[in-house]
């Protein structure tokens, strides 16, 4: 079988500036959760329907993210309750490129995503500029907020053709919990996310039935709090969990 990186040459590139028309901060999103040796046979099979994004020669982006949340972990209890109107508050850093922003996505009842960012060069709430812009956008004092988990993963980044989708891939997830101090590697486990601005047509979604690779919620936030931080509860999320379990024994 190809390695990812050869699968990836394979692929027409995409430059940063030519996604400007396409970075859907008001959109809908569809997870799936999958194993390394599924994501080579979906790449095989998407090749000719989308561009691979290309930053400084490199296809493969390094992403380190750092999630806050109140200390009491309301914007996970709500999330694990089922609420709508979730929020989640993190610190994106870009690596290749160098650059971090802190972002707010809120979730509506409708399912659709928006997200908010700035450009920072540091994880300060004390900054004014970062109060000015949390206080307008997130439903939770600044002051209760705490950094509570860090990630980081490879990504992929896809666009098909007609320029209506973006497709993530994350690979290599690794989680560091910044409260109970447990780390935990994802091993093979790969998530994928397809996002449009609505229900458009997708060709990956019938790639996908074909592999049996089905929708699946994976949020990073909560998944790896619920899987390093033993205080926190996991009622709702024993699903999903189970299902990671499963995925990750069937692919060893």
């Amino acid at each position: 079988m190809e390695l990812l990186t050869d699968i990836l040459s394979s692929f027409e590139p995409i430059m940063l500036e030519e996604m400007s028309g396409i970075k859907l901060m008001n959109r809908i999103d569809t997870k799936f959760v999958t194993t390394r040796p599924q994501l080579m046979r979906l790449l095989q099979m998407a090749r000719d329907d989308y561009w691979a994004q290309e930053i400084q020669s490199e296809r493969l982006s390094r992403y380190d993210t750092t999630y806050f949340d109140t200390d009491d972990f309301a914007m996970y209890r709500i999330h694990q309750t089922g609420h709508s109107g979730r929020q989640k508050l993190r610190f994106r850093t870009y690596v290749s490129s160098n650059l971090q922003f802190m972002e707010v996505k809120t979730k509506n009842n409708h399912g659709r995503t928006k997200k908010k960012r700035i450009p920072v060069t540091d994880m300060d709430l004390g900054d004014e500029e970062k109060r000015a812009f949390l206080a307008e956008r997130l439903h939770y004092d600044v002051d209760t907020l705490i950094p509570a988990i860090r990630n980081n993963f490879d990504r992929i980044t896809l666009v098909n053709r007609a320029k209506t989708e973006r497709l993530t891939i994350d690979t290599n997830l690794k989680f560091f919990n910044l409260v109970s101090g447990k780390n935990l590697e994802m091993g093979p486990l790969v998530i994928i996310e397809l996002k449009r601005d609505g229900l458009c047509y997708s060709p990956v979604l019938e790639m996908l039935r074909q592999l049996h690779i089905h929708p699946h919620g994976f949020s990073k936030y909560c998944m790896g709090s619920a899987l390093t931080n033993p205080v926190l509860p996991v009622n709702r999320f024993k699903p999903k969990l189970r299902d990671v379990d499963r995925i990750l024994r069937y692919s060893l």
